[in-house]
């Protein structure tokens, strides 16, 4: 497994696929407490035609370091990365923090980015009061309850048990100071007054049955998108693992329309 030292943290990646071809590399941004196998059906149907880059973030999966106070500092990551491999111009594709990611990167660098794909993420952070109430109280429970709450949730309705309680354990493999950290970053991430700046062609694809960032929220952030494509989906937060193979059709079909 090739790594990247970067500030203080080795960064895993994968990079697959022919460097010749004329689109430009597709990299994949995983989420919260996840790891960059969540796109392994994405890797498996993409790396034969195309390059194909994706990370472990510090902290998560085979990558180490500490945790960071910004969503921004993870962009910088993932920056540093392209900028070693030596590909300007990329597809970036985030699922929920990297969607957070993603949407920094596009209007840090909107040159760079040659289209964008958010999966179960949002612009801003909102909670009502009761669910604020309850997020934070569930940050006073011991680690484990707190990540098995979260993960938990984040599957729709009749998902297999076994392969959740799979989830939770690996998620509760990330460290905790990491994982709490970023909790942070994530609460504190707000794009969505700036959402307009976004020119890169997005596609917005969302579980409907997502309790973590609920399609309200999200479409919320689409009315902001000038041209965004908004697909949704019959699953939960967890887009990659419950739905692949559909979530691979939808992303296919995007990029490959003309621009």
């Amino acid at each position: 497994m090739p790594q990247l030292e970067v500030d203080g943290a080795a960064l895993t990646y994968d990079d697959e696929g022919p460097r010749d071809a004329e689109a430009v590399p597709l990299v994949f941004v995983h989420g919260w407490t996840a790891n960059r196998h969540r796109w392994d059906h994405q890797l498996a149907h993409f790396s034969g035609r195309r390059r194909v880059i994706r990370l472990d973030l510090r902290g998560h999966g085979d990558s180490t370091g500490a945790g960071v106070r910004t969503i921004a500092e993870l962009a910088e990551d993932v920056l540093s990365l392209l900028d070693h491999l030596k590909v300007e111009r990329f597809v970036l594709i985030g699922h929920s923090m990297g969607g957070m990611i993603a949407q920094t990167v596009a209007l840090a660098h909107p040159a760079r980015v040659e289209r964008m794909v958010l999966v179960n993420s949002i612009g801003r952070m909102t909670y009502s009061r009761g669910r604020g109430l309850l997020m934070a109280a569930s940050t006073l429970v011991p680690f484990r309850l707190f990540v098995a709450a979260n993960i938990q949730r984040a599957f729709a309705p009749g998902y297999p048990r076994e392969e959740i309680r799979e989830h939770i354990r690996a998620s509760a493999g990330t460290p905790r100071e990491v994982v709490m950290t970023l909790y942070g970053a994530m609460r504190a991430f707000d794009v969505l007054d700036r959402a307009g700046e976004i020119r890169t062609p997005t596609l917005m694809v969302h579980g409907y049955h997502d309790a973590q960032l609920p399609v309200r929220q999200m479409l919320r952030m689409a009315k902001a998108y000038p041209d965004a494509v908004v697909r949704i989906l019959d699953a939960g937060h967890e887009l990659p693992v419950e739905k692949p193979a559909e979530l691979t059709t939808v992303l296919d079909r995007f990029l490959t329309e003309k621009l």
